[in-house]
Parts: structure tokens; C-alpha cells; sequence
């Protein structure tokens, strides 16, 4: 997923890299896989409408990057560096990604609800 975001951003980068090269770290890797948390609190959701469990994923997923970019950043690791994005905190989190964060939260919920 990280790949797919970061391939299909290189389109509206400034040099228009029709490569759609990707970039991503190993710290993303047990990063995304929180995502595997949600599935207890998709179950508690799931009669629930979808924007209104898409926001509590979404809610949940800022406070996972905020927390793990914060901690990066205290060792000079963090892969992600918002602080020029218009509607970022602290350089850890786009508040203007909170559709993304709904979208990848109700993806997470189907994925790790597979029966």
C-alpha cells in the first residue's frame, strides 16, 4: 500500500516522474501492520455506518503516526517528513490525508475480516 502511495504520488511531483517510482522504509513495515489492532474494533463496529467507522480508523491510524513518527524523529529515523504540507502537526501527520486514512481504515477492516 505504502508502494502504491508513494508510486502514484510521484505523478504530482514537481518533476512529473512518469516512472511512478515508489519509496518507502523498513520502519513501515511494523508500522502498517497495527493495522492488524483494528480488527477487535472493527468486529465492535461493524453495525455502524461506514464514515462513521471510516473515522474512527482514520482517528486511530493519525494517532499510530503520530506517535511512531514522533519516536522516529527522537532517532533521527523517521521516513516521513510533512512539515511543508499546508495542514500538517508537528511534521508527523496530513491532516489533509484524513480521506486516504478513511479509505485505508474500511480497506483494513475487509482484509483483516476475511472469513
Amino acid at each position: 500500500m505504502e508502494c502504491l502511495w508513494t508510486g502514484l504520488s510521484s505523478i504530482r511531483d514537481h518533476r512529473k516522474d512518469k516512472t511512478l517510482l515508489c519509496r518507502t522504509s523498513v520502519w513501515m513495515f511494523p508500522i502498517y501492520g497495527m493495522a492488524a489492532c483494528l480488527s477487535p474494533i472493527s468486529k465492535k463496529l461493524k453495525k455502524r455506518n461506514a464514515l462513521f467507522r471510516g473515522g474512527i480508523y482514520a482517528t486511530l491510524i493519525y494517532l499510530a503516526e503520530y506517535i511512531s513518527g514522533v519516536i522516529l524523529k527522537k532517532f533521527g529515523a523517521c521516513p516521513w517528513d510533512y512539515s511543508k504540507a499546508k495542514y500538517n502537526y508537528k511534521g508527523v501527520i496530513r491532516l489533509d490525508y484524513a480521506p486516504a486514512w478513511i479509505l485505508a481504515g474500511l480497506f483494513f477492516e475487509k482484509l483483516l475480516n476475511r472469513n
